[in-house]
């Protein structure tokens, strides 16, 4: 009696699997050899892929929200290499961190005094919250100097001093956000808003205009600014009357105002 020969489909799920449980062998023996600081920002167990033939680890970043994963081809010649997960991190948790990245003894260090604490109480509000009774003030000046940043880690290095950079990116995500969210309550209102605006020169000799909204949202009185432009031509009502309606345009409630 002849024998059925297996078929194609089912000989290529075992290659696929024989292959898949070589690559995890590789890749429980390569983990050992991991020993640069910047595996830290990453799942600690890539995950394995097959691409076009070609196996690969994929090594998905730990910042919140992202979703990037950096992939590494095990035929290759830079199988080991970093330089991508570094490019990754610079851009993804900020040139600061990755410095103090650089400080650290290993990935261990890393992960439990830099990634831990980023992860927990990393966001730009926990920096600011406040604590007990007193008057609560804030600086605007961005301390990137040598001898603040060890004064401030003194006694407590794990804590993570934000960069200028990642300051005003985190601040321009906020007002993005702030705005849509403002532009969608004022398109869905469906009562009567009334708007403010005032004039200025600063002592530097240039000239702004501000506007306000004035409106009743669910039983409580509401009043906050919109936005506050740069006006440096004449300030008639003709100019002022534009900038305002390019302001209502920005917003999507321009069909809402009679002129």
């Amino acid at each position: 009696m002849k024998k059925r020969l297996p078929r194609r489909s089912s000989v290529r799920g075992q290659v696929r699997v024989l292959w898949y449980k070589l690559t995890l062998v590789t890749t429980e023996r390569l983990m050992k050899e991991w020993s640069s600081q910047i595996y830290a920002f990453f799942d600690p167990t890539p995950a394995i892929e097959i691409i076009d033939g070609h196996r690969a680890h994929a090594f998905k970043c730990m910042a919140k929200g992202c979703k990037v994963r950096i992939r590494r081809f095990l035929d290759k010649k830079d199988a080991r290499s970093t330089g991508n997960m570094r490019k990754h991190v610079k851009s993804c948790w900020g040139d600061e961190v990755l410095q103090a990245c650089d400080d650290t003894k290993n990935a261990e260090e890393v992960r439990t005094k830099i990634v831990t604490s980023i992860l927990h109480s990393g966001s730009i509000t926990a920096s600011f919250k406040r604590k007990g009774k007193g008057k609560v003030t804030y600086s605007h000046r961005q301390h990137t100097h040598r001898g603040f940043q060890s004064l401030m880690k003194t006694g407590r290095p794990e804590y993570y001093i934000p960069s200028p950079r990642t300051i005003s990116r985190d601040v321009r995500l906020v007002f993005a956000r702030t705005h849509e969210r403002i532009a969608k309550m004022l398109g869905e209102y469906k009562g009567k808003m009334n708007f403010t605006t005032d004039a200025w020169t600063s002592e530097n000799h240039r000239a702004f205009v501000a506007f306000a909204v004035h409106l009743e949202y669910e039983g409580v009185p509401l009043s906050f600014p919109l936005d506050i432009i740069e006006v440096a031509t004449s300030h008639t009502g003709e100019q002022l009357a534009a900038v305002f309606a390019d302001m209502l345009k920005e917003f999507g409630i321009l069909e809402k105002v009679m002129f």
